[in-house]
């Protein structure tokens, strides 16, 4: 272990004794579930089932959503096998509860402290770590790695002011890739980065390519279809604050004619989302609060994991999260824009897409996408596919086409994976 390391572990091993009141500190902010807050100690809140256990990691909603195909995977080849799956936030967890299969496990994983880890491993016994696109903790990595568990870091994401802080410590850096036994970025990007830093390389996947169609409540979808008639429905979907206001005011002209529908990233920002919109004199109803979408009305679907219902919904979806720069704001990189097409939604996405610049190429390459500068030029895009049925019904079948093609990757990784997985239990159930 290098000097860097173990200087980490001592004083991550002296401060963990302040770890619980962090965390009840973390539960008051609502940022920690206080039945569970345990888990975070390394505490499991369930027994470990007999037989083998494959550990399967992410950090918030994107990387966790981007395992349950990897998760579909294991319980078709290898129903021997027990799942765990952990994450770290609250959100990640609520949307794991609904999407999860029976008789997969979720526990939040442990606080990167020596005690807690140890709890947690020795607990869990995993015979296979997986972390998707994740941060790289030292002592949770390390750890599992002098217990001898075949790691693998998939879907990997690094970025370069990441990359610029781990290069500080090239030893440290190598020691903690050299863990895994298997390297598989996300991007050619990524890779060149974790290669510089040391890394294996084993080839490229992005799971969030490889993802199904979002699910949604079929009740739902036909009340709500009932409730909007042969208004054509507008979503503006995974919205980021400010974006809310300028797509409202862009598509005002449109209003008499269209569903509007705004689906935040993060639900509870609704109300606040409503107040202001309300100021701007913008009628406005909440999904939280049991309305439901019709007329000239913005509906706000604050609510967590509908957005495969809402996009279902669409004729035409925006993608949030892509507008920051161009209103003086943050850039978030965009979100997945894969999520409409696998649905045959035509979409139209701002200029930031720093997190999917391929995925964003390719569709619209294929002519599944359209990328506009500006909120302001969305009327004038949305317009002519909501006049030209045939046009965006084309349109979003050469989305669903291409996104069929990105999703290619789920076998490149459960080939990566065989030689780590332990032997199948004999008369196991296969």
């Amino acid at each position: 272990m290098t000097l860097p390391l173990l200087v980490y572990r001592l004083l991550t091993r002296a401060l963990e004794p302040l770890a619980p009141r962090l965390l009840d500190a973390r539960v008051k902010q609502g940022k920690e579930d206080p039945v569970r807050v345990d888990e975070r100690l390394g505490v499991a809140g369930t027994d470990r089932p007999d037989g083998d256990l494959v550990w399967l990691h992410g950090v918030s909603v994107g990387e966790t959503l981007s395992l349950l195909p990897v998760v579909e995977r294991f319980r078709r080849d290898r129903p021997d096998l027990t799942i765990l799956v952990t994450s770290g936030t609250l959100t990640s967890a609520d949307l794991l509860a609904r999407r999860l299969p029976a008789g997969v496990i979720h526990q939040f994983a442990p606080v990167d402290a020596p005690a807690a880890v140890a709890a947690f491993l020795d607990h869990w016994r995993p015979a296979l770590g997986v972390f998707v696109e994740s941060e790289l903790w030292p002592n949770l990595i390390l750890a599992a790695d002098e217990r001898s568990v075949p790691l693998a870091l998939v879907s990997a994401r690094i970025t370069e002011k990441t990359a610029a802080g781990w290069a500080r410590f090239p030893a440290s850096a190598r020691t903690v890739l050299g863990a895994f036994d298997v390297v598989m970025p996300q991007d050619e990007t990524s890779a060149d980065r974790l290669r510089t830093l040391g890394a294996r390389i084993d080839g490229e996947v992005n799971l969030k390519l490889s993802g199904a169609p979002l699910p949604h409540d079929a009740a739902a979808f036909t009340a709500l279809s009932a409730a909007i008639d042969d208004r054509p429905v507008v979503v503006v979907a995974s919205t980021h604050d400010g974006e809310e206001q300028a797509i409202a005011h862009a598509l005002a002209p449109l209003s008499d004619r269209l569903c509007l529908i705004l689906v935040p990233r993060h639900p509870e920002r609704g109300p606040g989302i409503a107040a202001a919109l309300s100021r701007e004199g913008h009628p406005v109803t909440l999904r939280s609060r049991g309305a439901v979408p019709g007329g000239d009305v913005i509906h706000i679907a604050d609510t967590l994991g509908e957005l495969g219902l809402f996009l279902r919904l669409a004729d035409v979806v925006v993608m949030g999260g892509s507008f920051g720069s161009c209103l003086g704001g943050q850039p978030w990189g965009g979100h997945n824009p894969l999520e409409p097409a696998r649905l045959g939604r035509p979409a139209v996405t701002g200029p930031d897409a720093s997190n999917w610049q391929a995925v964003t190429a390719a569709l619209v390459a294929a002519g599944g996408l359209v990328q506009v500068r500006t909120p302001d030029d969305l009327p004038a895009v949305i317009t002519r596919l909501l006049d030209d049925p045939a046009t965006a019904r084309l349109m979003g079948e050469r989305a669903r086409t291409a996104a069929a093609d990105a999703g290619a990757g789920l076998d490149r990784l459960w080939t990566a994976l065989g030689p780590l997985l332990p032997p199948v239990s004999p008369g196991a159930r296969r």
